[in-house]
């Protein structure tokens, strides 16, 4: 079977700005519609740089329709919709699938803590049930459960399963499931510092936070790999790292939001129980963005 291929090249994690009103979606459309200009290759929204887990039903929702009318079918849209009771991410992304959205990020179930067995059963219910195609996510550092290689070979056998966010920062494993799965199972970076090294082991692009807030130049660097020049991607890839450590210098999304405020958005600050970025770390930050920009 030919699994359909969502995007190719860079997928921005986009961040959500919130005021005392809720979401700021004025000050959203502005972001989604600045990185179309600058040429991503799809936007993914209410993933974890979006903060969905501190946001309420109807602001996702809210926050997804903003993205799929401003995007217009430009680019695809992708949701977030992932959690740890599968009925309850069964019910939500069907909602969501009427939104106009192209496709689901669904990250692995967190706390619960079962068993690669209870990832299959959790996933091929999921997509027994939805229609769209899925993009797996995972993110052991945050959830607590890895996605091995053989249960990646197994999940890739669903039809609507189509790629792998790959956040584990294992590249041995990165390799294993491309050699296991082929182009049943399209892999995605999830990390902006090993962007070049997932797609040189036959990755199709990044799903970024980086992109946020030089959208061009991360498309740039993942369009240089896939089209052959590997020195210039290589080059952008070296170049951006000291960029890319100042926005994990803190946990994700409390650098990237500030950088957002930085470069004259207005996001706020990220919901409790994360905080804003500490001064010392925003100011090494600053100095980073100038030299990207």
């Amino acid at each position: 079977m030919k699994k359909k291929i969502l995007f190719k090249g860079c997928g921005t994690a986009i961040c959500t700005p919130f005021n005392e009103n809720g979401v700021n979606l004025k000050e959203f459309e502005k972001l989604v519609e600045n990185q179309i200009q600058n040429k991503v290759d799809s936007i993914i929204v209410c993933g974890t740089t979006g903060e969905a887990s501190t946001m309420t039903e109807e602001e996702k929702i809210a926050t997804i329709q903003c993205a799929v009318k401003t995007s217009h079918g430009r680019v695809p849209i992708i949701a977030g919709t992932g959690g740890n009771n599968t009925k309850q991410v069964i019910h939500y992304s069907k909602k969501i699938e009427t939104l106009g959205v192209d496709g689901l990020l669904i990250v692995t179930p967190y706390y619960n803590k079962c068993t690669q067995n209870g990832l299959i059963e959790h996933y091929k219910e999921i997509a027994k049930n939805v229609s769209l195609p899925i993009i797996l996510y995972n993110v052991p550092s945050r959830t607590g459960i890895n996605i091995e290689p053989k249960t990646c070979l197994e999940l890739s056998k669903i039809e609507n399963i189509v790629a792998i966010k790959e956040a584990s920062g294992n590249l041995s494993q990165v390799a294993e499931i491309a050699h296991l799965c082929g182009e049943n199972l399209s892999i995605y970076s999830g990390n902006d510092d090993q962007i070049l090294p997932v797609l040189s082991l036959g990755g199709i692009g990044v799903v970024s936070v980086l992109s946020n807030v030089i959208p061009e130049y991360t498309h740039t660097m993942v369009e240089n790999f896939l089209e052959g020049n590997l020195k210039q991607a290589t080059q952008m890839q070296l170049e951006a790292l000291p960029l890319i450590k100042a926005l994990f210098s803190e946990v994700n999304p409390i650098p990237v939001k500030a950088a957002l405020n930085i470069l004259g958005y207005n996001f706020g600050i990220p919901r409790l129980p994360l905080t804003k970025l500490s001064e010392e770390k925003e100011k090494g930050l600053k100095v980073e963005l100038l030299k990207m920009k």
